[in-house]
């Protein structure tokens, strides 16, 4: 529906590659002023950050969203809408300090929004990961339905706390419009996570005796979705995903992928060969379990909302990531390039030495 325009616009984590693509987008909007970005560290400036991720004209403020100083901002620049996008789903640090800036960060913003007379549009980058993964859950999760079995960890148990705070505001603030939007798995050329550096594992474990169905949300669908929200009026919780879904086993083959079936025990202990060999920080609980029982929501309302549908399905999404990994355009974090016989070939013996001591 048609929005009140957009003045002043505060994206949050404007220094990782979604904010800075959402603020680049925004600028060019002829209806909005200002685009202010914030972050802990400038533009460019994140580990493993791509030349793409300049925010351009987006005025850039050194703030740490966990401090009082949010709030000055928000006040001082008379800011009218909040596009908070700055949630870690791939921690380089501690779970404790990830924890810390998901859920203490929002609890800051979403109080400096309460405070704040100008601020009248609120936009929360969420993720479909509040749903869990359980071989309980409905085949198909729509806005209304709870988990079998709610995340119990890491950034999926992030996201539930931060809706949770993000509901107490709508509360205290009847007249804020507020639009939840819960991501599945961002895939695409520039996109560096946790799966994406599952892939880039020389040998891929899977689950032995699960193939879970998977969706994905491609990078350019998610920046046009949160600019739709931010200069139109669209309240709500949405489920945001690319049509159609794809099995795990489809995926790695198409990705050209070499992989084996272990039992999950068995997969924890390969953590390490995660950390030498891709960046990741080991397999995380909600990681595995998403790769063991997959997730498929439902995103009529969405469409129905917007009259809009993503671009790009999820095999479509997932083959424009692939694309790019073979043509070398990808994120330097992201890449996926097959590697050398030699470092095969000795992921292949540590598998099976761990499968010959039964995972332990």
């Amino acid at each position: 529906m048609p929005a009140a325009a957009a003045r002043v616009v505060l994206v949050t984590g404007v220094s990782r590659f979604l904010g800075a693509r959402v603020a680049h987008t925004l600028q060019a909007d002829p209806g909005i002023e200002r685009v202010i970005g914030v972050d802990t560290v400038p533009p460019g400036a994140q580990p493993g950050a791509s030349p793409g991720t300049s925010p351009g004209r987006t005025e850039f403020v050194h703030v740490d969203i966990r401090t009082p100083d949010i709030a000055k901002i928000i006040a001082s620049e008379r800011v009218d809408t909040v596009v908070h996008l700055s949630l870690v789903t791939a921690p380089p640090a501690s779970r404790a300090k990830a924890k810390e800036l998901n859920v203490i960060g929002t609890m800051q913003l979403l109080a400096a929004c309460q405070r704040s007379p100008d601020t009248r549009k609120l936009v929360v980058r969420s993720s479909a990961a509040v749903y869990g993964s359980s071989p309980r859950d409905p085949a198909v999760f729509t806005e209304r339905d709870e988990p079998a079995e709610a995340p119990a960890s890491g950034y999926a148990k992030d996201a539930v706390e931060v809706e949770r705070y993000v509901r107490g505001l709508q509360r205290r603030r009847s007249g804020l419009t507020v639009s939840v939007l819960r991501f599945a798995n961002l895939l695409g050329p520039g996109v560096d996570s946790p799966f994406t550096r599952y892939l880039r594992l020389p040998v891929v474990p899977t689950v032995l005796g699960f193939d879970p169905r998977l969706q994905f949300l491609h990078e350019d669908d998610a920046v046009e979705v949160l600019r739709r929200m931010t200069v139109e009026d669209h309240p709500g919780c949405f489920n945001v995903a690319g049509d159609g879904v794809l099995l795990l086993s489809q995926a790695l083959r198409r990705a050209g992928r070499p992989y084996v079936p272990v039992p999950s025990p068995s997969i924890s202990v390969l953590g390490d060969m995660g950390r030498r060999f891709a960046g990741m920080s080991g397999f995380s609980p909600e990681l595995l379990r998403w790769l063991t029982y997959g997730r498929v929501v439902d995103t009529s309302a969405l469409a129905h909302e917007l009259a809009w549908r993503p671009k790009h399905g999820s095999e479509a999404a997932f083959a424009d990531f692939v694309a790019a990994q073979i043509s070398g355009q990808g994120s330097g974090q992201g890449s996926a390039q097959v590697p050398g016989h030699d470092i095969g070939r000795g992921v292949l013996d540590r598998l099976g030495a761990v499968l010959g001591r039964g995972g332990t």
